[in-house]
């Protein structure tokens, strides 16, 4: 990471507008993308017109944020309904709100919306000055490999002379200033997705680089985003607990590629879709790029795919793979483990054909990438084992991980262990599945705290465990149930033999635990050196 700490913030800071603005011009975008629906003033409708000199000094959707001439957008959520917090909007001097149900007992002026979190994301982005229309955006979507498909675009359209941002999962990058994201939260919501999407644009950036998920997606976080490229990674089973089906979740993914379409005024590239054509869900994404008129790239390993990887050379901390992309191929080497990363390697390749960059350029700033935070991260004091931090948090992704590191681990005459655990108030379904990759790959198992939230963690624990029970692992020998996540990377080091690898997956670059009483400060990795020091083993 580059900058100092809080460079971010203050670059978010220096965006925020310092001049009102009038609400009518809000009103006409509001308008025009079939939104608005009429207003109220004191429990008389008016047509909305008659709001719009009203003078606008920020945009709120949390009404302890409503200060004096905010627009308060009031979002039904999961937990709470912001049309509920409309009176202390009001009493907090807010200039007015946008509401699906207005409250005709307030006088404080109230914009009637059709859809408050589609309201809320063309909001944000008037207010910021639409800063995605400055800069060629590229949407990264996929279960699995986002972030480091994020960093390797990153690297390349660097390396091919173009300034670029980043707005993922592990780091946010503007300009110069590179920092960790300490949020849980890959797509933020939509006031700071667009003012990041606006430091970045002041910082000098020509494009940014968005980490894409069916949240920001399904909940319209990314509504007012003009996407010039979107990539889809890969499907497996994940978040159910809010699409309710798989259907459902990849519709929201399918989602991205559909946004292509949508017109925008001075577009830097040409409209683009990248699609792994190795995943069953592939068609589904092919589809959606050409209804949107967007050329289509294809990647994988098959002779079918527009950019293909063949010889493929795989060590415990590098790649080497041949490419045949159109009008280029080449032998590439990448600092990075795990077969997978070929697949997220290719789609950068693709994305750089697509966006006609240098291919020699394309190559070496994938080749540069030395890492990414928390993705087959190796911990090596001395020890006898191997020690892996990966965020493998989904049954496939598990599966993918594991199943490199066995080979590896039998090569040296030892033996899979895992620590992981599953996150609370999400996806239930998942638990056992996950069980039970890791009983069929691991000789120990061992099952621990992730972010249980408000949930009971034995409870997560034991849904976790009938999976790796299925699979043959037995409780108190091969299967250990641990909520202290320090204790059960403890137990599990002491328990490790020589030659055996130990992933510690799920947490990743994660810096926080999440309980329902508050977050746990957390470094999978500095935890794992603590425990590799108490049994005697020291870096250096």
């Amino acid at each position: 990471m580059t900058g100092s700490p809080g460079g971010i913030a203050r670059l978010v800071a220096a965006a925020e507008p310092t001049a009102p603005r009038a609400l009518h011009g809000l009103l006409a975008r509001l308008a025009t993308v079939g939104l608005l629906k009429g207003a109220v003033v004191a429990g008389h409708a008016m047509e909305a017109s008659a709001l719009g000199g009203i003078e606008i000094r920020s945009i709120a959707y949390d009404s302890r944020r409503a200060g004096p001439g905010a627009l308060f957008v009031a979002i039904p959520g999961a937990r709470a309904d912001g049309h509920a917090f409309l009176p202390a909007a009001a009493a907090a001097a807010a200039a007015a709100a946008l509401v699906e149900r207005p409250d005709p007992g307030l006088a404080l002026p109230q914009v009637v919306v059709a859809d408050a979190r589609r309201a809320l994301a063309h909001a944000a982005a008037w207010w910021y000055g639409d800063p995605s229309e400055s800069l060629g955006i590229v949407g990264v979507t996929g279960t699995d490999g986002k972030t480091t498909t994020s960093f390797l675009a990153v690297a390349a359209l660097e390396r091919a002379g173009i300034p670029t941002g980043l707005i993922g999962t592990v780091e946010t990058k503007a300009g110069a200033v590179r920092e960790a994201n300490p949020q849980h939260v890959t797509t933020p919501e939509a006031p700071e997705l667009q003012a990041t999407l606006r430091a970045i644009a002041d910082a000098g950036d020509r494009a940014a680089v968005v980490e894409t998920t069916s949240h920001g997606l399904a909940l319209n976080r990314v509504e007012a985003i003009a996407y010039d490229a979107a990539v889809f990674t890969n499907l497996s089973h994940e978040h159910l607990e809010l699409h309710g089906t798989f259907e459902a979740y990849r519709a929201a993914k399918v989602s991205l590629f559909e946004r292509l379409a949508a017109p925008r005024t001075g577009r830097r590239w040409p409209s683009l879709g990248i699609v792994n054509r190795d995943d069953p869900s592939a068609p589904f994404f092919e589809a959606a790029t050409r209804q949107a008129g967007a050329a289509l790239l294809t990647y994988g390993a098959g002779p079918d795919s527009d950019v293909r990887a063949t010889n493929v050379e795989e060590g415990m901390a590098r790649l080497r793979f041949d490419v045949a992309a159109p009008g280029w191929s080449g032998r590439v080497a990448l600092r990075l483990a795990g077969q997978f990363n070929v697949h997220n390697a290719l789609a950068v390749v693709a994305l750089g054909r697509g966006l006609g960059l240098d291919p020699e350029a394309v190559r070496e700033g994938i080749e540069g990438l030395p890492g990414v935070p928390g993705r087959m991260q190796r911990v090596d004091a001395g020890q006898p084992f191997g020690v892996i931090v990966d965020f493998a948090h989904s049954p496939a992704s598990l599966d993918k991980v594991l199943g490199i590191l066995g080979p590896s681990a039998a090569d040296q005459g030892g033996g899979l262990i895992v620590v992981f655990g599953s996150a609370g108030e999400r996806d239930r379904g998942k638990r056992p599945m996950m069980g039970r990759v890791a009983g069929e790959h691991c000789r120990l198992v061992v099952i621990a705290d992730e972010d249980p939230r408000g949930e009971d963690p034995v409870s997560i624990l034991e849904e976790i465990a009938v999976g790796a029970e299925a699979a043959g692992r037995r409780r108190g020998e091969d299967l250990l149930l641990i909520a202290d996540r320090r204790a059960a990377i403890a137990a599990a080091f002491d328990r490790a033999r020589p030659g055996d690898i130990v992933l510690l997956a799920g947490k990743g670059h994660e810096r926080t635990i999440e309980y329902a009483s508050g977050n746990l400060p957390w470094d999978e990795a500095a935890v794992a050196r603590q425990a590799l020091a108490a049994l005697g083993y020291e870096e250096g």
